[in-house]
């Protein structure tokens, strides 16, 4: 998956990263990752534990630095310019950075205080992020009183107090319920069609890729193996059938070929229908996101 940097330089990024490498003693982490992240878009990082997610997250954030590799961040330099990076991304990592014994509206003010917004400022950006992020009804209650997914709001609001251009959302809902998580996307995608706002994801959840995702990468052993939207992935590997329920419970199943769902639907029912065969349910499966990651991280292992 190498490409050139100038060439990926001529895109309209927010991201831009060509040979990125990271080892920790004899541990290679990353080894020669390519990343094109356009802007006003998610972009998300699959891949199993251990695979160098939240590295590339750490070295992209400046946190800590790449062995080798050529980056840019929202348009600057990582290595020359490390400040304008910070200045222009937040991070939520995969704990909340929140301070139980304040209320949220502290929360919000302190980080606003930390990033120097005037005071004037500081009221308006605090009273128009509790009500952006649904936080008005509990902004003065302690945050040790919020659920997890109240606090994860309140996290993803102090990342943007600094009106960030990109933001790194490492694992986000990790631990979350259901209802929590589809608030959580609802939000993020938010970010993304009305303010034009970067995300890049990183997470284990596929249905989390699927529903948020533009563009979708998948990391195993500190390489890139597959990248596309969510659909193109899922074209990447053959699978997929009918499942037939007969009226007395006997199951058939019927692979679906590379002519698609609907030719193969098409000729079971005609099939069916020829033996007058008594159908009591049908289901269909293709391909999802779960099928891809366990066949290429699989196939990438061996």
């Amino acid at each position: 998956m190498q490409r050139s940097f100038q060439r990926v330089l001529n895109k309209d990024l927010a991201i831009a990263a060509t040979g990125l490498r990271k080892s920790y003693g004899a541990h290679l982490v990353l080894d020669g990752v390519d990343l094109a992240v356009t802007q006003g878009t998610v972009y998300a990082l699959l891949g199993p534990n251990g695979a160098g997610k939240t590295t590339i997250v750490q070295i992209l954030s400046t946190l800590i630095k790449a062995d080798a590799g050529q980056i840019r961040v929202a348009g600057h330099d990582l290595a020359r310019d490390p400040d304008a990076v910070r200045a222009a991304i937040g991070v939520t990592g995969q704990f909340s950075a929140v301070d139980d014994l304040l209320t949220g509206e502290e929360n919000l003010r302190l980080m606003a205080d930390l990033l120097h917004v005037g005071r004037p400022r500081r009221r308006r950006t605090v009273e128009a992020l509790l009500e952006r992020f649904d936080l008005a009804a509990v902004a003065r209650k302690p945050v040790a009183t919020y659920s997890g997914g109240l606090r994860r709001r309140l996290d993803l609001a102090m990342t943007m107090v600094g009106a960030p251009r990109l933001i790194f959302l490492d694992e986000p809902t990790t631990g979350l319920d259901p209802r929590s998580r589809r608030e959580l996307w609802r939000t993020v995608r938010d970010l993304v069609e009305n303010d034009g706002v970067t995300v890049f994801l990183t997470t284990q959840y596929l249905e989390e890729a699927d529903r948020l995702a533009d563009r979708a990468a998948l990391l195993s052993q500190g390489r890139l193996v597959a990248e596309g939207t969510p659909d193109e992935l899922k074209r990447l590997i053959p699978g997929g059938h009918i499942a037939v329920r007969f009226a007395d419970d006997a199951e058939l199943t019927v692979q679906i070929a590379d002519g698609g769902v609907v030719e193969a639907l098409r000729v079971a029912l005609g099939r069916l229908n020829a033996f007058d065969a008594e159908v009591a349910g049908l289901t269909v499966h293709t391909p999802d996101l779960d099928d891809v990651f366990l066949a290429l991280t699989a196939s990438s292992s061996r």
